[in-house]
């Protein structure tokens, strides 16, 4: 059998104020034709559905009319999609019914019975073969809060989150396997950040507590076949394990991303075993420039941005545009001069990024916008600025916890 691999999808999302539904519509249109073309079995996506608790209603028609063709036209594909950390549990689970009825399973939250024992039976999802053969179970694990693990039995270190994540594939795992004959195949889910997974730059938020509590491979068995992850933006394989991989976005999110290769990942099954793996590359619809290459003096960066040749297109299709320009001191009217010499130029302004040499010796964050600037180096700049040195791991710890609360309760709704 064959399943495709994506996630983090972010529909909804805008880029610097800009709407992004044109190049979603287009890659929900590509992906919709690519598992036609190849003869897909079933579509994994692991998390991050929406880019926001609350999505726009145009992102969830976007959704539905995609769910909607794949019924018409293939109705024999399986879905099975999970809930990321910028997802809602309880509205991703709200249409779950309905939505099983085609085939399509969509699992927002982790859910337990009035004993407190794991609902396993809600994140085990059967695949089928295009003959209609049962060859494979999902563990369909969304992601992990904190209040979702137990771990009050545990020892109280900075490794019980870990603990609760483990204990938890674990149980998922053991009722897995109490259903898989020896042909099927396991297949795993999961939208975390993984040890020694790559970040892009002001794309991701750090889950489960930071960096401290980047989840192992090892959560996942040995004789789970293959792992499909999301959360990270950059597609890449984890602790060089060819069968556990991120698929990454399907467009850039940031400015930082215009240079990843964004794909999805095409994994075939013989029984258990995975005989085959390929990538995808998802065809960029809209550019991305940045001009100059280089941070340059106001003056070049005038006569760049005037010389720049782009091609007439529709609002929507026109390309993103990051300016670099390296100042003294600050510029009156930056802002201005530079949307001057775009004057005419089909290019949407996404950002003019500032460069300070002296100041930027002296403090990396200086002159660079709050939404530039992660929490943890907010914090870790005033720490210094206040008590002359870098927070021990302690009070790191306890800021990553808050600051973990604070985002899990702008979602869990």
């Amino acid at each position: 059998m064959k399943i495709l691999h994506t996630s983090d999808w972010h529909l909804g999302h805008q880029l610097h104020g800009y709407s992004r539904d044109y190049e979603h519509q287009a890659f929900l249109d590509w992906l919709a034709d690519t598992l036609e073309q190849h003869q897909i079995d079933a579509l994994l996506v692991a998390g991050d559905i929406f880019d926001t608790a609350n999505p726009p209603a145009s992102a969830w028609r976007m959704l539905y009319r995609f769910l909607a063709r794949l019924a018409k036209n293939m109705p024999q594909l399986d879905v099975v999609m999970i809930g990321g950390n910028h997802d809602s549990p309880s509205k991703l689970d709200a249409p779950h019914e309905l939505l099983k009825a085609f085939d399509l399973h969509m699992v927002g939250g982790i859910h337990r019975h009035e004993n407190g024992e794991l609902d396993c039976d809600r994140m085990l999802v059967p695949l089928t073969d295009h003959s209609g053969k049962q060859t494979a179970w999902v563990l369909a694990v969304p992601f992990l809060r904190s209040a979702d693990l137990r771990t009050e039995a545990l020892e109280d270190d900075d490794d019980r989150l870990i603990k609760g994540v483990e204990t938890l594939y674990a149980e998922m795992t053991t009722a897995a396997r109490a259903r898989c004959t020896e042909q099927q195949a396991l297949i795993g889910m999961g939208h975390a950040y993984m040890a020694s997974g790559k970040l892009s730059e002001m794309s991701e938020r750090r889950v489960l507590g930071g960096n401290q509590h980047a989840l192992p491979a090892s959560i996942f068995a040995d004789d789970i076949s293959y792992v499909a992850l999301g959360h990270l933006h950059l597609a890449q394989r984890v602790a060089k394990q060819e069968h556990i991989r991120y698929s990454g976005s399907p467009l850039p999110l940031s400015m930082s991303e215009r240079d990843y290769k964004h794909q999805v990942v095409i994994t075939e099954l013989s029984g258990s075993q995975v005989s085959d793996i390929e990538q995808i590359f998802i065809p960029r619809t809209v550019d991305m420039l940045k001009v100059p290459t280089k941070p340059a003096s106001l003056v070049e960066v005038i006569s760049a941005l005037k010389a720049l040749e782009v091609d007439a297109l529709p609002r929507e299709q026109q390309p993103f545009l990051e300016v670099h320009v390296l100042l003294d001191q600050p510029q009156a009217l930056l802002r201005e001069k530079v949307l001057q010499a775009l004057e005419g130029k089909a290019v949407r302004l996404a950002k003019i990024t500032p460069h300070y040499q002296q100041t930027e010796q002296e403090n990396p964050l200086n002159q660079r916008r709050l939404s530039e600037v992660s929490p943890q180096q907010v914090f870790a700049l005033s720490w210094a600025k206040k008590y002359d040195g870098e927070p021990n791991t302690a009070m790191t710890s306890a800021f990553e916890s808050l600051l973990v609360q604070v985002e899990e309760s702008d979602t869990v709704q």
